[in-house]
């Protein structure tokens, strides 16, 4: 704005002339309060956060309603396994990025495998202003989630489900078509964990098997035997590679000076070894 001053009868008048003509409407924009964009910003993150929310929502149901006794099944051994309720278990799996896995397990020919970890995981604290280097304070919370076991540390305990046959899974044969196991590596200690599983639960199992389908003879065939002694062996060298990381092996110390205090020549170097 272009301030004149006119002298009129002895009286000093302002008169004020817009320029608006002048200013292009680029510029107009540019000198726009920021926080009228800062909130249009705002408003649009908040509308794009509640449709998120609602489509999460609307899959989350409809993972809920095709839970049948498969489903169930599969629920009710985590549950058991892990002491968490089933209600807890079926939260978890219906919200989880990865719930493909599970149907693609369940599926005939499907996966062999499904994996789930329960552990701590890094959790945003909520309510907690910003660090001054833009992060945020993490608090460990145990987690139960799918994984391919290839992607995240294994820290806590592993929940398995192994399937034998290709055969379709169902409701009535779930049971006898898929396996479940689990094996605890708190603080990372995989070996220890994997010693444990096949000695405690794995070879007694094993040891007790009545029917070894064509091997008629059972435990008293030879191959059988040769097999049961390879995974005792097996077990046993882990064990001692286990002890030996951990430093439960010590080498006696022995004091070399005394050993080279009086070497002179080459004929002591000869005489020591």
């Amino acid at each position: 704005t272009e301030i004149k001053h006119h002298r009129h009868g002895g009286n000093l008048e302002t008169r004020n002339t817009d320029l608006g003509s002048a200013v292009s409407g680029s510029s107009l924009t540019s000198v726009l309060p920021a926080s009228s964009a800062v909130k249009k910003s705002t408003v649009l993150s908040s509308e794009s956060r509640k449709e998120l929310a609602k489509k999460a929502k609307v899959t989350k149901e409809e993972r809920r309603a095709q839970l049948d006794g498969r489903y169930r099944y599969l629920i009710s051994r985590l549950a058991d396994g892990i002491d968490l309720s089933e209600q807890q278990v079926e939260e978890t799996i219906i919200s989880d990025d990865k719930f493909q896995l599970i149907e693609q397990f369940l599926a005939p020919s499907g996966l062999k495998k499904l994996l789930f970890f329960y552990q701590d995981v890094l959790q945003p604290k909520s309510n907690v202003s910003l660090r001054p280097d833009g992060s945020t304070n993490n608090l460990p919370q145990k987690k139960l989630f799918i994984t391919m076991g290839s992607t995240e540390d294994f820290t806590g305990t592993c929940a398995f489900f192994l399937r034998t046959s290709d055969e379709v899974i169902t409701a009535s044969n779930v049971s006898q078509v898929v396996n479940f196991g689990m094996f605890d590596c708190t603080n990372g200690n995989i070996l220890q964990g994997l010693e444990f599983f096949l000695s405690h639960i794995v070879i007694p199992a094993l040891k007790s098997q009545q029917n070894w389908g064509a091997v008629k003879e059972g435990l008293t065939n030879s191959q059988i035997q040769e097999f049961l002694y390879a995974v005792d062996k097996f077990v046993s060298t882990l064990s001692s590679s286990r002890q030996n990381i951990e430093d439960k092996i010590q080498l006696t110390k022995v004091d070399i000076d005394i050993c080279v205090r009086n070497l002179e020549n080459p004929s002591d170097y000869i005489t020591a070894g």
